[in-house]
């Protein structure tokens, strides 16, 4: 039903020799798809959009997801993924939710999931397990262990959309999409990054420059490219 990826499949032998070069091969061609996909946009961009500007600004949660909150407590859990965008951008169709937890929580979270009902089905290859819930709904549970995965997930408790879900700030949803590299993911950071104010702009880019230092050119390409979208309504209403 309900889809999206939040990176991009590693397909890992951990046991190998050869599991970091996996990584390294893998990252590396995020990051070289990223560039192509900024320089095709560079070369062809211009200022507005096809869509109003009420449509741009709206912010909506017309499908409604599990909340998991006295499900998991007191396991603290953020969304991230599709879902999560919808807090900063228009919201999209999108067939499953993708949720994020510490990964020292990751035992007592499947206990917790198996005992409400819901449906493992599987190992996630990034880390964590697909379920369905009791409502039919497709949830991947990833298990974060990354050392600001711990602050991603506190801070998202005080950030909740319209349906009071939990949504991982912005700073750090644009770090993961910048890692994951998908077109999809690109195409979010740059709308994302368009309408968000010089703050929450400087918060990315603090966060980046300490975690990733080496994407902050095609950081700051995207910001460019997103706000251009909105140069002919700051044009109009001078």
């Amino acid at each position: 039903m309900r889809g999206i990826w939040l990176y991009n499949t590693l397909t890992l032998d951990l046991g190998g020799s050869n599991a970091i070069g996996k990584i390294v091969m893998k990252t590396n061609m995020s990051k070289q798809s990223r560039k192509v996909l900024i320089k095709i946009a560079q070369r062809k961009r211009s200022p507005g959009t096809g869509s109003p500007l009420s449509f741009l600004k709206g912010r909506t949660t017309q499908m409604m997801w599990t909340d998991l909150t006295s499900i998991l407590s007191p396991i603290q859990w953020a969304v991230v993924g599709a879902v999560a965008t919808r807090l900063y951008m228009p919201e999209r169709m999108t067939q499953d939710i993708d949720i994020v937890i510490r990964s020292v929580d990751g035992s007592q979270a499947r206990q917790k999931l198996a005992e409400v009902g819901f449906i493992y089905q599987g190992e996630l290859s990034i880390g964590g397990s697909s379920w369905t819930t009791p409502d039919s709904e497709l949830m991947n549970i990833l298990e974060g262990d990354d050392v600001w995965w711990a602050d991603a997930i506190a801070d998202a408790q005080a950030n909740r959309d319209a349906q009071g879900l939990p949504i991982i700030p912005l700073r750090y949803l644009v770090l993961i999409k910048l890692r994951a590299g998908r077109v999809q993911d690109i195409a979010d950071v740059t709308r994302m990054l368009g309408q968000a104010g010089e703050v929450a702009l400087d918060a990315v880019r603090t966060l980046c420059a300490q975690h990733a230092p080496e994407d902050m050119q095609d950081l700051e390409s995207l910001i460019e490219l997103g706000q251009l979208e909105l140069q002919l309504f700051g044009s109009n209403e001078a």
